[in-house]
């Protein structure tokens, strides 16, 4: 059955415990630990060694899994730090951005070739890498994510198939997943209005409040046969939001996510 997780990125404000506790107080059964240098860094990784019992033991007594880590970049020695830190943590997904820009066939090429070095290194470790296609950046939509499907063939590679980004890129994110879905082993995900660049303010990143048709995309999902986690990766949260905002965000997140999935028998 799908596991569902929040991204620790919308407590960016907030501890580590106080984020786990109310992630699973929303009824969500796990959670991907945010390194995400100059965001959200509940994970450090220049002493993820000195954090990794607590970060255990917050987990373990909040009932939730570390389904993830989001480390966002592409350098390579931050990414193996990364990997190293899943591999002590027991965190099977490492999940990236591309990097680069839209358009620019260096670009496409040159994170490809690092996405393929790095995944190398992950399948040493026994951990997973996820890249997402990423308005803006090199891989972007469903062709270039298609590119780096085919020349990476690494069992440690995997694609974190994001319908927001896919949605603002000009295309609808249900009608696209069946095309990388062999590769998905990860699942980003929130709602958007419209197909601006930016996903919008952290309430309209909400699913269900948004333009993205979400059912169909968890029908996509698991007519498709995926079992992985699917995680709300929310951004944007200031320090003006409070605990409260916060966790509505993620509450009504799981409401709306947890009865389309019951709908279709996969929770």
């Amino acid at each position: 059955m799908i596991r569902l997780g929040v991204n620790s990125v919308l407590f960016k404000e907030f501890d580590f415990a106080t984020a786990a506790r109310s992630i699973a107080r929303a009824g969500y059964d796990g959670v991907e630990l945010a390194a995400i240098q100059g965001m959200c860094e509940h994970l450090d990784l220049s002493r993820w060694q000195e954090q990794r019992d607590e970060l255990l033991r917050i987990a373990e007594e909040n009932g939730l899994s570390l389904l993830s880590m989001e480390v966002a970049t592409l350098n390579e020695e931050r990414l193996t730090t990364a990997l190293e830190a899943a591999a002590g943590l027991g965190i099977p997904v490492v999940n990236v951005g591309p990097g680069g820009k839209s358009g620019v066939e260096e670009d496409v090429a040159a994170s490809i070739a690092q996405l393929a070095k790095m995944s190398r290194k992950a399948e040493a470790l026994g951990v997973t890498l996820c890249v997402k296609a990423h308005v803006g950046n090199a891989i972007y939509n469903t062709p270039t994510t298609q590119r780096a499907m085919a020349a990476i063939d690494s069992p440690a590679f995997g694609i974190d198939m994001d319908p927001s980004h896919i949605h603002r890129s000009g295309e609808n994110a249900e009608e696209a997943l069946p095309a990388v879905l062999s590769r998905v082993k990860h699942i980003h995900i929130r709602d958007c209005q419209g197909r601006a660049q930016g996903p919008g303010p952290i309430e309209l990143q909400a699913c269900g409040r948004g333009d993205i048709d979400l059912f169909g995309y968890c029908q996509a999902m698991v007519d498709g046969g995926y079992d992985g986690p699917v995680v709300l990766e929310v951004i944007g949260a200031k320090p003006e939001h409070s605990l409260a905002d916060v966790v509505t965000v993620a509450a009504e997140s799981y409401g709306y996510l947890n009865a389309c999935l019951k709908r279709l028998n996969a929770r």
